[in-house]
This record gives C-alpha cells, sequence and structure tokens, in this order.
C-alpha cells in the first residue's frame, strides 16, 4: 500500500510522536505492515523537484494511493482561498493539496487533534480560519466532504496511529465512535488505569501539582471524561499524564484548546466541579463524595497531599 503524509498547519509534534513508537518502531511497523512511504516531508530524501513529481503523480492517478495521512490543521484563509500555507513551490496551497489527494486515496487519516477538529491551532481567534478534515471543532464541516479517520490527541499516541495503519493495511474495518476516533482507544477513558485512583475513590484531592493526590477536585484534571487509553498503554512503556503529575485536559477531544479557564484549575458551582464524571448524573456524584471522604484512610489523606508515599499501607497479621 503507497501512503503520503503531509504536515499542514501544525507544531509537527505528532511525527516526533509517531517516531517514539516501540515493538516494532514506525519504520519497521510501515515495513511489516507492506506500507510503502511515497512521501514525509520531514522523513523522505525527496525535495524539491522530486517531491512535486511524486505529489502530482499520486493526485493524477499515474501511481495508486492507498492512505493519505494529514497532521496538523488545515488553514481556509484569507477568504477561503487557504493561501495563508502554500506548499513550497508548487503554486497551490496545502488546502488544495490536501483536497487533490484526498481524492485519489483510498483511506484519509486525520494524525492528531489538530488535524482531526483544529485542534491548537484553531485555539483563539483562528485568524487562519484553521479548520480539521472533516470537522470544524465539534461540527462536521471540515475541508473535506468524505469518511476520515480521526487519530486524536495532542500529541497522538504513536500506538494509535500504528495500530491504525495496520488495520487499514490488513485490510479490517477501523470502528470508529461518534466524533470519528477509532474505537480501539475512544472506548476507553484516561481514568481507566490511572495510578491516581485510589485517590479518586476517596475523594482525597491534591491541591498543588506537586502532590500525589487526585487532580480532578481542584486542578482540572478530567480523565474521568476524556477518551484514551494512555494509562492502560503508557507512552514509551510508562508514562502518561497523570502519571507525571499532571491533568488530563482531554487533548482528544474538540475544543479542548479552548476550555475558558486555566488548565490546571478546576472550575466549581458551589464548590461542585462543573465537569462530571462521564455517565454519573450530579446527586450521586455528590453523595459519593460525601460517604468517601468521610470513609478516607487517614493514610490516603495523608499521602494525597504530600509529593511521596509518607504512610505506607498498614502491614495485616496473618
Amino acid at each position: 500500500m503507497n501512503l503520503i503524509w503531509l504536515q499542514a498547519s501544525g507544531c509537527g509534534g505528532c511525527t516526533m510522536s509517531l517516531l517514539c513508537a516501540e515493538s516494532p518502531g514506525a519504520l519497521e511497523m510501515l515495513e511489516d505492515a507492506g506500507i510503502r512511504l511515497l512521501w514525509h516531508p520531514a522523513l523522505s530524501v525527496e525535495t524539491g523537484e522530486e517531491a512535486r513529481k511524486i505529489l502530482e503523480d499520486a493526485a493524477e492517478g499515474r501511481v495508486p494511493l492507498d492512505i493519505l495521512c494529514v497532521e496538523g490543521a488545515v488553514a481556509r484563509g484569507p477568504g477561503g482561498s487557504g493561501r495563508f500555507q502554500m506548499l513550497s513551490g508548487t503554486g497551490l496551497s496545502m488546502m488544495a493539496w490536501v483536497q487533490r489527494l484526498s481524492a485519489r486515496a483510498r483511506h484519509v487519516v486525520a494524525v492528531g487533534t489538530c488535524a482531526a477538529y483544529g485542534g491548537v491551532t484553531a485555539a483563539g481567534g483562528n485568524p487562519t480560519d484553521a479548520v480539521g478534515l472533516a470537522y470544524d471543532g465539534a461540527r462536521e464541516g471540515g475541508v473535506l466532504d468524505r469518511p476520515v479517520v480521526n487519530i486524536a490527541g495532542c500529541p497522538t499516541h504513536p500506538g494509535w496511529v500504528t495500530e491504525t495503519l495496520s488495520m487499514l493495511a490488513g485490510g479490517e474495518v477501523v470502528e470508529l465512535d461518534g466524533l470519528g476516533r477509532p474505537r480501539f482507544y475512544a472506548d476507553h477513558l484516561v481514568h481507566h488505569g490511572c495510578p491516581k485512583n485510589e485517590f479518586y475513590e476517596y475523594k482525597a484531592s491534591a491541591r498543588d501539582l506537586s502532590e500525589i493526590g487526585c487532580m480532578m477536585e481542584n486542578l482540572g484534571c478530567i480523565g474521568t471524561q476524556a477518551v484514551g487509553d494512555c494509562n492502560i498503554r503508557p507512552w514509551n512503556g510508562e508514562g502518561s499524564c497523570t502519571r507525571g503529575g499532571y491533568p488530563c485536559i482531554s487533548c482528544t477531544s474538540p475544543g479542548f484548546e479552548d476550555p475558558s479557564h486555566a488548565f490546571v484549575e478546576t472550575p466549581k458551582i458551589a464548590g461542585i466541579p462543573v465537569g462530571l464524571p462521564t455517565d454519573m448524573p450530579k446527586a450521586w456524584f455528590m453523595a459519593l463524595a460525601s460517604l468517601s471522604k468521610a470513609a478516607t484512610p487517614a493514610r490516603i489523606g495523608t499521602n494525597a497531599r504530600a509529593d511521596r508515599v509518607v504512610v505506607p499501607p498498614t502491614l495485616r497479621k496473618k
């Protein structure tokens, strides 16, 4: 299968993340899956006229294109021309190239939240009118009118990319959720497997980033609402945001870049967090939180406000 990877308006972080893929590495995975990387702006040796020929041959159908991967949001401005981002030496905008190549591709993959929904590139006033391939934020209506696999994440997990590409190469159907994300990771919550779950169960909360308690109540963590298996398949074998002591900001979701409050603050009304765990009614959460706080063991309450385990578990006599 032939694959072309374009980098639109973004930071290139999803490529950097992909290069951290392990067992197998990214390039080994492509080879094992029978995927031929026709061109990638950062990884391929072809530049200038050679690169232009590769793109033109694919766009004109002279060379089959099986998978088109796009990283970064697509700038539609100014005035819908797309000329805020030109593909150097071609006289065409990146938007035009994405549209031309997608018309020939069997599969189109948005790599990262920017390519999926606009992401950080579309934050603030969005002066470049940046959007995702098939979505403008959470609304349908990007630059393409066709199915797109949205491997959302900022950056996206390398395993999500390699697994998606392997499935496409093997002829498997990649089941998608309501926002076009592969269900093999979108059916999980970041909360699943979080090392802070014992603190969450007792609502033993940290108040500062250096503390090891649950970060939902005070520090903006929305891992109980965010899709992703980040704590089930940790990054590079052992890492994730919450494992590193930073709150989950739901980077796999459209609009995460503009939360209307600081990422490390939990907005509350009458002391109750505005964003409650997925599927949990407010009354149930309030009742559960009250009971949990009342039942919090001294060990957990003390450790939650420390930067390391201060009180170890009690040794039980047989």
